[in-house]
């Protein structure tokens, strides 16, 4: 049996380390229902606001695949304490910042270190669990990448009601502490593989360009009417530019910045592809029901929150099942059942209206969290199953990244095709809208201009509402065949999931 290092309180180490990524997850969403009082109170308009969350998701995706490299060069436990103890003094002085120039700055800086923290979490949790109750660290690591994207709207909004919206940024840094501390008195005397690579600095330089550039296409490209911006179509050309060179240098370089040649294993491409498809679909999900329960159905952002939040439910309470009985099974099955009750989710969705009630709404959410409990878990385990134990961090940092970018994609495609067919339905019901039709000449009945101003106004509104969920129920019946689809997939990888040194374990 392998040896592998035991840190001297285990439960503690696992709760020190979620925190962090907890922390750096909620981050990632706790900002956007503060924009408009983060606007107001600094002197912007809403657009500009929206360079907080731009300017932390830019900095981010940069960061994210560069986690082999820094893992490499400093070590896991350095790593993780400099960009959590980085993340807390960032998040102070976004606290502190006094102009958006300023929190523009501090947020980008938060966003660079905030990066490498998942990647390099899921490396450390891996490292310190034995072989055998692995599946239980991912298990957990997953529960805690549904749960916090919840809380963060919620959590952002309360705070920002009933204190200051510069606490959304100061509660990190106890949390942060904390998790720093667990982190230098648990893994102190963890043996890491130390090396001295080469600074690749034209990977560097194209990573920089190319995806600061795609994030800020991407982000947005939807306000700015997309390629009719020049813009757009600058940063796009530069984007293309720089992510071929980056390609071509990466795949031919000797000691790459991004080693690419993680994708030669079987598994790890497989999963990659089968991770970033689903998060995308499942990213669409979680962007659009909030979106339409306060444009449809007229929900606060508090009261949307709520009726999103049942999803988190069950991928808290399964975690321990999911974690200690998922590798007694196929894992490929399991995912596949994951798919096909978020499928379902997806279909029941697609006969929503406008009418329906609060207790439907929440009912679907909580049962798409089966499906959220048994996906996360096993495709993890299926992508890091054939990596050595020291491309870990790198295979986890690269499939985060291209996750992530999956749903900077997806965020951008799933508003523009909204729009586009709500635009498309609201021109065909409005056909049906002339002189002849009874329906509206008893709506226009009376001798008031104003009165009949004030009918047309509200029958365009009601047309364009109708645009939307129409718009709304075929975005949700294609994604269910989508999950449906993403079945097939899943076999592209092969067995055996687990380890050398778990399958060693369980042998002995």
């Amino acid at each position: 049996m392998s040896e592998h290092f035991r840190p001297p309180n285990l439960a503690l180490t696992t709760v020190g380390l979620s925190l962090a990524t907890f922390m750096r997850v909620l981050d990632t969403t706790i900002a956007n229902v503060s924009l408009p009082t983060i606007a107001g109170n600094l002197g912007v308009s809403i657009s500009e606001s929206t360079w907080v969350v731009t300017s932390f998701a830019v900095c981010m995706a940069i960061s994210l695949p560069l986690t082999g490299f820094l893992t490499r060069r400093f070590g896991e436990v350095k790593l993780f304490v400099w960009c959590t103890l980085l993340f807390v003094l960032s998040s102070f002085l976004c606290g502190l910042a006094q102009n958006m120039d300023m929190l523009l700055l501090f947020r980008a800086l938060q966003g660079a270190v905030a990066g490498p923290l998942y990647p390099v979490t899921q490396s450390l949790l891996i490292a310190v669990y034995p072989p055998a109750k692995r599946g239980m660290a991912l298990a957990l690591l997953a529960m805690v990448t549904v749960v916090a994207p919840i809380a963060g709207p919620i959590l952002g909004g309360w705070i920002t009601d009933n204190y200051s919206w510069r606490w959304i940024f100061f509660i990190n840094v106890p949390v942060g502490v904390f998790a720093a501390t667990v982190a230098i008195s648990q893994l102190r005397g963890k043996l890491e593989r130390i090396e001295r690579p080469r600074m690749d600095y034209v990977g560097l330089v194209t990573l920089i360009v190319g995806v600061g550039a795609l994030q800020v296409v991407l982000d947005k490209g939807n306000d700015a009417d997309w390629f009719h911006s020049n813009f757009i179509i600058i940063a796009s050309i530069v984007s293309a530019l720089a992510l071929v060179v980056f390609l071509i240098w990466e795949l031919t370089d000797k000691d790459p910045i991004v080693d690419l040649r993680l994708f030669r294993h079987r598994n790890f491409s497989a999963g990659t592809l089968v991770l970033v498809l689903s998060y995308s679909a499942f990213f669409a999900i979680g962007l659009l029901m909030p979106l339409w329960l306060q444009r449809n159905l007229h929900y606060t952002a508090t009261w949307a929150g709520f009726a999103t939040a049942p999803i988190g439910v069950l991928p808290v309470l399964l975690t321990f099942f999911v974690g200690k009985y998922a590798t007694h099974v196929d894992l490929r099955l399991l995912a596949a059942g994951a798919f096909v009750v978020m499928g379902m989710t997806c279909f029941m969705r697609s006969d929503f209206y406008m009418q329906i009630d609060f207790m439907h709404v929440a009912l679907v959410q909580l049962f798409q969290g089966l499906g959220v409990a048994l996906f996360f878990m096993p495709t993890l385990t299926i992508l890091l199953s054939d990596l050595q134990p020291h491309e870990i961090a790198a295979g986890s940092g690269l499939s985060t990244f291209l996750r992530t970018l999956g749903g900077s994609f997806t965020a951008s495609i799933t508003t523009f095709v909204w729009d586009r067919r709500a635009g498309i339905h609201h021109a065909r019901l409005a056909e049906h809208i002339n002189p002849y039709n009874p329906l509206l000449q008893h709506a226009l009945a009376g001798d008031s201009v104003a009165h009949r101003t004030h009918a047309l106004a509200l029958l365009d509104r009601s047309i364009g509402q109708q645009g939307f969920q129409i718009a709304f129920n075929e975005i949700f019946h294609a994604l269910g065949w989508i999950f449906l689809g993403l079945i097939a997939v899943l076999w592209l990888a092969r067995p055996p999931f687990l380890t050398r040194s778990r399958a060693t374990a369980e042998a002995d």
